[in-house]
């Protein structure tokens, strides 16, 4: 490392960097909360706001999820300006010639600490930070950023990383390092698979919810219990995979729920990360505990008309071929497999005959990011493989949410 990359890391180090003060807070019990707690599942709050979560906090729930969406409603309520104006200024003062691009990633980094340094100081309970969209196709700089997001608070910072081919690279070599890692928008038993066998992150996701809202977008059916039907799957199959394979140790997070009856039906996941609008409703839902029942082993029939044109997109979200097992036994036993990059790991997908990662164009994920968080199918072939494009809607969502963060960050710098 030069000194100048050495002396910007020790600044927005000491910028981002707080001591955990105080002990652990004392919260009332929720029953329906310890009826989740009883049938295995973890509870987790998902947002970045201090107050949000501080008003429905309850002795069962563990940790916290923020991500780019989240923290740009932090950052747009001005909550943060004082950081980027402090931070902006250090940076200046230690005469450290940053580019406009290089000095928002590094404010934002400071923010994202500040942000989940806020809920740890609170509740003194783990806070995932998840990484800025545009290192998400640079295997360096997302080990580069993961590091220094670690080192700030490794007691109780999980570093969140998308799901792309350099993802999945970067979370092993961070996994070797011991660093917790929460492997973000995952979509398919496929992907969350091919997760826990080639890096082992601590979690893996399904974005249960979008998967619901993308077959009722398209008049594919009512969309219900599609979401569940994959995050159900992908428990099962990552319980499998954790007995055959005592290396693997990843558990899944139920993600993007959206209300009560959501979180009551998938009770018995390994990790619900719950907003605080869908924990309230299932709180006061007037349930009884023993109303909460587990359905991981459960036989789903989801809300897809079958003559629908879509249908037959659906199923590879659920499913698991034996040929994409093969796909990850050769991977995982491949020499080099730690100097393999992106473009490598995805060739080889495709030589193998696994159609995971498409190729999308810059054309192409502009296109995305335009029409939002949930995919225009008909504008894209069966061959763009459906969760692909679901991970890609994702990230470009968030893309578009850090974009106007950075903004106001820039806003500072003119």
């Amino acid at each position: 490392m030069d000194t100048v990359s050495q002396k910007l890391e020790e600044v927005m180090h000491e910028l981002a960097f707080e001591k955990i003060e105080g002990e652990s807070p004392r919260n009332e019990s929720d029953p329906l909360l310890a009826r989740l707690k009883a049938l295995g599942s973890e509870v987790w709050i998902d947002t970045g706001e201090l107050e949000k979560a501080q008003a429905i906090w309850k002795d069962e729930l563990t940790a916290l999820t923020t991500n780019n969406t989240l923290a740009n409603q932090v950052v747009q309520s001005g909550v943060m300006d004082k950081v980027i104006e402090d931070t902006i200024h250090k940076i200046r003062q230690e005469g450290l010639e940053l580019s406009e691009e290089e000095m928002t990633l590094e404010v934002g980094f400071v923010i994202n600490c500040k942000i989940a340094l806020r809920l740890v100081q609170a509740f003194k309970v783990k806070v995932s930070v998840e990484l800025h969209p545009a290192v998400s196709r640079s295997l360096e700089r997302t080990l580069h950023f993961g590091r220094r997001y670690y080192k700030v608070c490794p007691e109780y910072f999980t570093i969140k990383v998308p799901l792309t081919p350099e993802g999945y690279l970067a979370v092993r070599t961070l996994r070797q390092e011991g660093i917790p890692i929460n492997f973000t928008l995952g979509f398919s038993v496929r992907q969350n698979y091919l997760a826990a066998r080639l890096s082992n992150p601590d979690y893996v996701n399904v974005f249960l919810g979008r998967l619901n809202q993308v077959v009722i977008d398209h008049n594919a059916g009512t969309g219900e219990l599609v979401g569940e039907k994959v995050t159900l799957a992908t428990q099962r199959v990552l319980r499998s995979v954790r007995a055959r394979h005592k290396d693997v140790s990843s558990r899944l997070i139920a993600a993007s729920i959206r209300n009560g009856e959501q979180v009551a039906f998938l009770a018995g996941l390994d990790v619900l990360t719950i907003p605080p609008a869908a924990m309230k409703e299932f709180q006061e839902s007037g349930k009884s505990s023993e109303q909460v029942l587990c359905h991981v082993d459960s036989a789903i029939e989801p809300g897809i008309d079958p003559q629908h044109a879509l249908a037959k997109r659906f199923p590879e979200l659920w499913e698991l071929s034996d040929e994409f097992e093969d796909f990850v036994n050769a991977l995982v036993s491949t020499p080099g497999l730690d100097s393999m990059d992106g473009n490598q790991l995805a060739e080889m997908a495709s030589a193998r005959g696994v159609n995971l990662f498409h190729p999308f164009s810059d054309e192409d994920l502009k296109k995305i990011q335009d029409h939002g968080k949930i995919p225009n199918l008909s504008a894209w072939p069966e061959t763009v493989p459906l969760d692909d494009l679901m991970t890609q809607s994702a990230l470009q969502s968030f893309t578009k949410d850090q974009n106007a963060l950075d903004e106001r960050i820039c806003s500072f710098l003119r």
